[in-house]
């Protein structure tokens, strides 16, 4: 009886200290450095954005945040890394709207985008813009649509991995122009853009904020934005609707997300804190500098967003025909 009574004091203390575990957690993270994994290599959007929250992040968590790049097989590489770390708040992914897509590109994902990472926040939107290396004749979209039916497969267009946000708006571009382009898929926009300025491809439909500087400064040429409305980072730049293929609106979002099975209030502490500084001036005046929107929501409407998104691309992906031969 004696025994028995122990054994149910022990498992009654036990149960009791797992309940208060997730609690306990939270109150003594972070204790060492937070890791925040890029699906790409540096230089992208994707990068700029975690290394500018991640600058800030490691002033609220008064712990070093470091940011690292793994990137491959269209970011689900890095996605797959963080899929599998241990769910204690000190490993997390610098996601985006790729990995919605790469779910029905790819045939076999190690991990479930849905189901195996716990949302944060979306930190920002950035357009996407067409952009021309010089060499291409084409000054309006409508002139590059007749450059490339009169040379069908000829005219090359990058992007930062197949089954990406890029891929699938260059997919899109060809089924509503109704031209044949040749895919070169990169592992992200660092060695798309060099390949671009060196004349190695046509186009691109990258993220503003990499190409944004080329821009400027004459080496790439701008037709126009991918989204419904115009860039704030390039106003004199037309949308694809207002050059010609109505009804085409394609951004890409950028967002934090954690292993599924994190400490809820780990979850809400880095939500809380990637808010305030999402929301703050300065960070907001970084981001008009590379011509992203600050977006800052709850971890609820970034995952009704990822479950919205993944069914909306299925559908693309099913209509555009992108597959991983590389088209």
């Amino acid at each position: 009886m004696r025994n028995l009574r122990k054994r149910a004091l022990l498992g009654a203390l036990a149960a009791a200290a797992a309940l208060a575990l997730p609690g306990a957690w939270a109150q003594t993270w972070p204790s060492r450095s937070v890791s925040i994994i890029v699906p790409f290599p540096a230089g992208g959007t994707t990068d700029v954005l975690a290394r500018a929250l991640g600058q800030e992040l490691s002033k609220t968590l008064g712990q070093p945040v470091v940011v690292e790049n793994k990137p491959g097989a269209g970011a689900t590489l890095g996605a797959d890394y963080v899929a599998k770390a241990k769910a204690d708040g000190y490993t997390l992914l610098m996601g985006a709207v790729h990995h919605t897509i790469a779910t029905s590109v790819y045939r076999k994902l190690g991990y479930d985008f849905e189901k195996d990472f716990a949302p944060i926040t979306t930190v920002a939107l950035v357009p996407n813009v067409l952009v021309v290396n010089p060499q291409v004749p084409a000054k309006t979209v409508q002139e590059l649509l007749a450059q490339a039916k009169a040379q069908p497969g000829k005219l090359t267009y990058g992007s930062n991995g197949t089954g990406t946000g890029q891929h699938l708006i260059g997919a899109q571009f060809e089924g509503m122009g109704g031209v044949q382009l040749l895919h070169v898929p990169y592992k992200g926009s660092g060695p798309l853009t060099t390949d671009l300025l060196g004349g190695q491809i046509s186009m691109s439909f990258d993220t503003v904020t990499p190409v944004l500087p080329h821009i400027k400064a004459g080496k790439l040429r701008a037709l126009a934005v991918t989204t419904a409305k115009r860039s704030v980072a390039l106003p004199d730049v037309p949308t694809l609707e207002e050059a010609g293929l109505p009804g085409f609106d394609m951004g890409t979002w950028f967002g934090m997300l954690a292993p599924a099975g994190t400490p809820k209030d780990i979850v809400a502490r880095l939500n809380a804190d990637m808010v305030k500084i999402i929301q703050s001036p300065e960070f907001r005046k970084k981001m008009d500098d590379i011509g992203a929107d600050p977006i800052a929501n709850t971890p609820e409407q970034m995952a009704r967003q990822i479950k919205d998104d993944t069914a909306r691309f299925a559908r693309l992906v099913k209509e555009a025909k992108v597959s991983l031969d590389g088209r």
